[in-house]
């Protein structure tokens, strides 16, 4: 079971990363009413709060099921890894109005009670006017929701290409694959790259090659697919986001350090990123073995993660965690 993505030789040249401004504004929409996936934006969500109260979103939650397909044509994969807001939300106004009804009859078929809603009716019955005012939708979630945040959503995500970038330079793409998401798996001998899925899906990549997008938004899952005739695609969560809302590494507050003790609120105030445990004691110039203790107990509280990485077990902040060492409760 799974989304299968069957590479050709052609394609393992073809691979890339890009960055798409309309996708996070279309999945920041889609975080604002899912609860699961808020954690770590706690502080975005405050700040953005009572402007996202002026927007009417549900044109578009009614075409973001839970689960199945999501629309494609409102977050088109982009075309190169420079591509502003406004070239990308062009593609979305070019769209076909054929193409789109079909595009969003079957995401509402994935909402139980989606196609005989009002709304959803009315998106059919005149799918022109509908992508017309989904793109005006998408633009004022735009200005709201994305672009007064986005020099430090790009700086987040322009990061992990980067460190991304050195991965598939140092072990190629069975080391890049390894260290995206723990539900995507690399098969060197069918060249087959799978998402875990509950169904059963395959895309032959015909020469496409992989579009490869990091989102600050996405997580905890990981997004694949895109129909023909798009470019194939896989959205993953962006390292580092458990710091992305706050102003960076520090010395412990006093408070947390009173609660768990000057080394361990240290050791979780230095967890800006993840980091193994070899990382944190070159940081803290602590021995591995000190790292190493205080770590499992902070992880057994609750307040860290871990994931392997290759030969790597890499830590990461809970949002609980996070709410401890930012301090904010605006």
């Amino acid at each position: 079971m799974g989304l299968h993505h069957r590479f050709g030789h052609g394609d393992l040249l073809r691979c890339r990363f890009a960055l798409s401004p309309v996708w996070e504004t279309q999945e920041a929409v889609r975080t604002l009413a899912r609860p699961d996936r808020q954690g770590y934006h706690l502080p975005w969500l405050r700040r953005i709060r009572a402007a996202a109260d002026g927007l009417d979103l549900r044109p578009l939650w009614l075409l973001m099921p839970r689960r199945g397909h999501s629309t494609d044509f409102i977050s088109p994969p982009p075309g190169g890894p420079g591509v502003s807001f406004e070239e990308e939300l062009a593609l979305v106004r070019a769209a076909d109005p054929a193409e789109a009804r079909e595009d969003m009859r079957k995401a509402l078929a994935c909402t139980p009670g989606a196609l005989d809603s009002e709304l959803g009716r009315a998106m059919l019955a005149d799918p022109a006017r509908a992508v017309h005012q989904l793109a005006d939708l998408l633009e004022r979630a735009w200005n709201v929701l994305v672009e007064p945040h986005w020099p430090r959503l790009r700086a987040l995500l322009e990061a992990d290409v980067l460190f991304h970038t050195r991965r598939l330079a140092a072990g190629g793409l069975e080391s890049l694959f390894d260290g995206l998401h723990p539900d995507l798996s690399w098969d060197a001998a069918s060249l087959t790259l799978t998402i875990e899925r509950p169904s059963h899906h395959e895309r032959v990549l015909g020469g496409q090659g992989l579009l490869l997008m990091p989102s600050a938004f996405v997580w905890p899952q990981i997004a694949g697919g895109f129909d023909p005739p798009w470019q194939p695609t896989v959205v993953y969560p962006a390292r580092g986001i458990g710091a992305l809302w706050t102003a960076g590494a520090g010395p412990a507050p006093q408070a947390l350090a009173r609660l768990l003790g000057r080394v361990r609120a240290d050791v979780l105030c230095t967890l800006h990123e993840p980091a193994s445990t070899t990382a944190l004691a070159h940081r803290l110039g602590l021995a591995p073995s000190t790292v190493s203790a205080h770590l499992g107990v902070l992880r057994a509280a609750g307040l860290l993660v871990s994931a392997r990485h290759g030969h790597q077990i890499l830590y990461e902040r809970t949002p609980l965690a996070i709410a401890l060492t930012t301090g904010d409760h605006d």
